[in-house]
């Protein structure tokens, strides 16, 4: 492993199977004999997810676009300090559900807040921190709420459709902004094939195709 470790994000809408394919990244990269750590955003930490737990309670369904952006950071900036600066300063593999773009897809694109306002909150909470690669699963916003809801809705998971077509729409034009960090892999397929893109987006990053390549001989 480098000195600084990998950091690894994955993004996307509502349903997109995230959680899946962030435990089947999580065995292979154990494989590979790799230290991981596996953090959610919001949450990761004590603050975080007592956070969290406010900002998806539909008890709180008139929170303003600005009081939930501020929440949000909040959380990042904890979870940086506290989980994710010293898990890559001794060389380990960060996985984080959800990170900044999220951010700037759902109270950017989906609120319609100033982009550059939250982009610049985003650079003050992070100090700089970017992920080596990030892993945007794209699917429908129908079909993935169809996913996400089938045991009841959260806050965010509640907002109307046209909502969330603008939350993915700002994920892909994040992504085409930063093809060099961002992979967009199509979410619709079963789960074993969606693993095997995000295997081969990993691949981009060198350390890890390395450790991929000595595990196949």
């Amino acid at each position: 492993m480098s000195a600084r470790g990998v950091f690894i994000t994955f993004e996307g809408g509502e349903g997109c199977g995230k959680s899946t394919q962030i435990g089947l990244l999580e065995a292979v990269l154990a494989g590979l004999g790799l230290g991981v750590v596996v953090l959610r955003e919001p949450g990761g930490t004590d603050l975080g997810e007592v956070v969290r737990a406010i900002l998806l309670d539909r008890a709180h369904d008139a929170m303003s676009a600005r009081a939930e952006l501020l929440l949000y950071e909040a959380s990042r900036a904890q979870l940086i300090v506290e989980r994710i600066r010293p898990a890559l300063a001794i060389g380990e593999v960060v996985v984080c559900d959800r990170f900044t773009d999220s951010t700037l897809a759902y109270q950017g694109y989906g609120r319609g807040l100033l982009l550059e306002e939250i982009a610049q909150l985003n650079r003050m909470t992070t100090g700089g921190l970017t992920p080596d690669l990030t892993v945007m699963l794209d699917i429908a916003p129908v079909i993935g709420l169809a996913r996400a809801t089938h045991g009841g809705t959260d806050r965010l998971e509640a907002e109307d459709v046209g909502f969330h077509e603008r939350v993915r729409r700002g994920f892909l034009e994040l992504a085409a902004a930063d093809p060099a960090r961002c992979v967009v892999i199509d979410a619709s397929g079963t789960a074993e094939e969606v693993h095997a893109h995000v295997i081969d987006a990993l691949r981009r990053i060198p350390v890890i195709e390395v450790l991929l390549e000595r595990s196949r001989r």
